[in-house]
């Protein structure tokens, strides 16, 4: 094979712009996610502790060595943010842009959405429904396209699941309605 210095560029006419403002830096974000994941060990740590965390006569308790990984994920938390915080002249480069954060909230709310909408609706509606929302609008595809494509998926996911392997899914009024 011939080596060469051919490179292939393609361009994302959608991609966020090169000037667009920083949201946020890399520090903060750091810092931010210690401190949940400092809160994070807490919860467990004390939902842990509330189950038990000693041993008795048959072994330890339930919580016993959930307790323990709670207690090292704080203490990785406090020492991620002690670094973080004394080297100040680390990580200030920018995170993310608004372009960017843009691109990423057209995926994290629809997804967001669907999550919830999934509990009213059931797991098929609501897959339709966010497929064929991610084709259109998103993907910028025909709407008929997007509705096909949508419903032949879910169909299929409706076939191998619910039919053939009969897994429980959540589930809707418009499959209570056809009795599954």
């Amino acid at each position: 094979m011939a080596d060469s210095d051919l490179e292939i560029v393609v361009d994302d006419p959608t991609a966020p712009e090169d000037d667009s403002p920083s949201v946020t830096n890399v520090r903060t974000v750091e810092l931010a996610t210690m401190v949940l994941l400092f809160a994070l060990a807490a919860i467990l740590g004390y939902d842990n502790w509330r189950t038990g965390i000693s041993w008795d006569s048959s072994g330890p308790e339930a919580g016993y060595f959930p307790f323990y990984l709670s207690i090292i994920l704080a203490g990785a938390s406090l020492y991620g943010f002690a670094t973080v915080l004394f080297n100040a002249q680390e990580g200030t480069e920018t995170f993310v842009t608004r372009g960017q954060l843009r691109r990423v909230m057209q995926v994290f709310v629809p997804t967001l959405l669907f999550c919830l909408t999934m509990q009213w609706l059931g797991l098929y509606v609501a897959s339709f429904l966010l497929i064929a929302g991610f084709m259109a609008i998103v993907g910028k595809i025909a709407w008929w396209k997007s509705l096909l494509t949508a419903f032949i998926f879910v169909a299929i996911m409706f076939v191998t699941f619910d039919i053939a392997f009969d897994v429980i899914m959540p589930k809707g009024p418009l499959e209570a309605a056809f009795g599954r």
